[in-house]
């Protein structure tokens, strides 16, 4: 039943069309816009949604393949002939290649990747978009389309058959060698990969030519490296986020003296908003500005989102675009542990998340959304008739987080004193946000599990060594858990009674130590149940085992401990206790087992 054909549609019939009837069937006659003369049958559908609508039958510039394949399954192939000669050969190929197939020199898969074999691979690069849009976010789709299509033109790809691995790793070379950084060739790699994948899922590709080209190791290559802020950096970043939108109408200005005409622009300059003046220059600011009252407004108003905006950042590990997805309907803020709901369509992962928030975060919250709906009811009163709302819709967004929130951060670090670079070359940008959560959680105590669960990392030692900066952990009081190994000490070894048990307690040049307590790991890791004891030093260790876990002894933990508590709730910082102004959140973290 091999053979080659016209396929036939139909569109609606000319408007200028003459409809005729020759030998009982109907015919249109017109003339197209290149001015040549058409004739065409003309159908009235029965069904559909043309039903009873007249159109004309046309016929497609090419012909088709019609045949039954290796399986026994009738298929129809599109030759791209327009000459009948050459659909033919085309055929006679593929009855062939059934041949081949009913024979077993052929898989049926090798059968159907030949078919896709000579299709242009734009067209299948388009498919692959479209499945990829159904399961990932636009800005990946973006992405994935802009790095195929780019290797695509400069690898020289034109059908499927031209895709191999080493025109890849050559490409890949060259662009390393002009200084790409490995995590994004990596990407490039994974998404000719991923497409390669899906290309043999639909059976469009026998095997991925690209399974095997190796991946450049991104730990070595690190551009991008991030620190953790300080708690001092914070406080003063906070502080100028929400004072510098209306300290910059306050500045000063600076005489330069450059030139005999003084009232030249070039003469002046304003002067640089720093820690030290911002509040005066938000005073000036706002003198400078007292008629504009509403302008004023929206200056406090811009300043005190930037602010929280950072401060939500920080206290919750909320990407950037997860914050901006926030909505009114998805916060909780009334229940014992207020949380916000992560929809799983704007999480990185694609699960969803309910996120923990803190008591001062989630008060903060409820002055904000408070003043965004005072707003909206005042604008509705000046609104003579429209209903003033009771509350704000569930779809208003919580934030308005600028896209160029980069550059707004960058200005407040210039005025708060805090370098965007360190003498490591490390930068603080809107992600070290999350870094600066990561660092806190662990320097804090937070066991790692309860910290990789507040962070959504799908690995612990993504937590522990890109999300955590080393440099704000106390190290120090961390190496005072290790023993004292002194070369030429007179050792006395004698029997005491220590913290309720007996055992030998050694005396060294005076210090007197437990041996059955002493431990080579530092204490600055948390010990799961057990209380941990941060920045704890041998002196302490020393009173704590001497005095039999009197007074000392409890103030060296700086832990009540609960035995009746949950694990993760019972490690709080000693440094904290200790007087240093610090809340303890551990608490906090211990319900994050609840959401994960």
């Amino acid at each position: 039943m091999a053979t080659v054909y016209r396929e036939t549609y139909t569109k609606p019939l000319p408007a200028a069309a003459e409809v005729f009837t020759r030998e009982g069937q109907r015919f249109a006659r017109w003339t197209d816009r290149r001015g040549r003369k058409r004739i065409a049958k003309v159908t009235t559908p029965a069904k559909g949604r043309h039903a009873g609508e007249d159109r004309v039958v046309l016929a497609c510039n090419t012909h088709t393949a019609k045949y039954r394949d290796g399986s026994g399954v009738v298929r129809k192939v599109g030759t791209g002939c327009p000459m009948r000669d050459a659909a033919e050969t085309v055929l006679s190929d593929l009855r062939g290649r059934a041949e081949l197939v009913k024979a077993n020199v052929l898989t049926a898969a090798q059968d159907a990747a030949a078919d896709h074999a000579a299709t242009p691979i734009d067209r299948h690069t388009a498919g692959y978009v479209t499945h990829l849009g159904l399961v990932a976010s636009p800005e990946h789709v973006a992405n994935v389309r802009r790095q195929l299509d780019r290797l695509i033109g400069e690898c020289g790809f034109r059908r499927l058959g031209d895709l191999r691995g080493e025109a890849l790793e050559r490409w890949l070379s060259a662009r390393r060698a002009e200084g790409m950084s490995a995590r994004t060739a990596n990407t490039y790699v994974a998404a000719a990969t991923a497409f390669a994948g899906w290309c043999m899922e639909t059976d469009r590709l026998i095997v991925n030519p690209f399974a095997n080209v190796a991946r450049a190791d991104e730990k070595a290559d690190r551009r991008r490296m991030r620190r953790a802020l300080t708690e001092d950096e914070l406080r003063r970043l906070l502080t100028v986020a929400r004072l510098r939108p209306l300290a910059e109408y306050g500045r000063e200005a600076v005489k330069l003296q450059r030139e005999p005409d003084k009232r030249r622009r070039s003469n002046w300059m304003r002067a640089p908003l720093t820690f030290a003046n911002i509040t005066e220059a938000a005073k000036r600011g706002r003198a400078a500005v007292a008629k504009r009252a509403e302008f004023i407004a929206e200056l406090e108003y811009r300043g005190r989102e930037h602010a929280l905006i950072y401060k939500a950042l920080v206290l919750t590990g909320l990407r950037k675009g997860e914050l901006a997805s926030l909505t009114v309907g998805q916060l909780d803020l009334e229940s014992a542990q207020p949380y916000a709901v992560l929809e799983a369509a704007d999480e990185k992962n694609r699960q969803g998340s309910e996120i923990p928030l803190w008591a001062d975060l989630a008060a903060d919250l409820r002055v904000w959304i408070g003043s965004k709906l005072k707003a909206v009811q005042a604008a509705a009163r000046r609104r003579i008739g429209e209903p003033v709302p009771m509350r704000l819709p569930a779809d208003t967004p919580v934030f308005n987080v600028p896209e160029g929130l980069i550059r707004i951060l960058d200005r407040d670090l210039a005025a708060a004193g805090i370098p965007k670079r360190d003498e490591r070359g490390r930068v603080v940008d809107v992600h070290a946000f999350r870094t600066t959560f990561g660092t806190h959680l662990s320097k804090g105590g937070v066991p790692l599990r309860t910290a990789q669960a507040a962070m959504r990392h799908s690995r612990p030692d993504l937590t522990a060594n890109v999300y955590t900066d080393p440099k704000l952990l106390y190290l120090a009081g961390a190496l005072d858990a290790l023993p004292l190994l002194p070369l030429d000490a007179e050792v006395v070894t004698q029997t005491a009674k220590a913290t309720g048990t007996t055992g030998d307690v050694t005396i060294m040049a005076g210090v007197a130590l437990q041996e059955t307590a002493r431990t080579l790991v530092p204490t600055l890791v948390p010990n799961p149940g057990k209380p941990c004891i941060l920045g704890a030093t041998a002196d302490h260790l020393t009173r704590a085992t001497m005095s039999g876990g009197g007074a000392d002894a409890v103030s060296v933990s700086a832990c009540n401990v609960n035995d009746k508590a949950p694990a993760d709730t019972r490690c709080q910082s000693g440094a904290s206790r200790a007087g240093d102004g610090t809340r303890t959140r551990n608490s906090q973290l211990g319900r994050l087992a609840l959401y994960h």
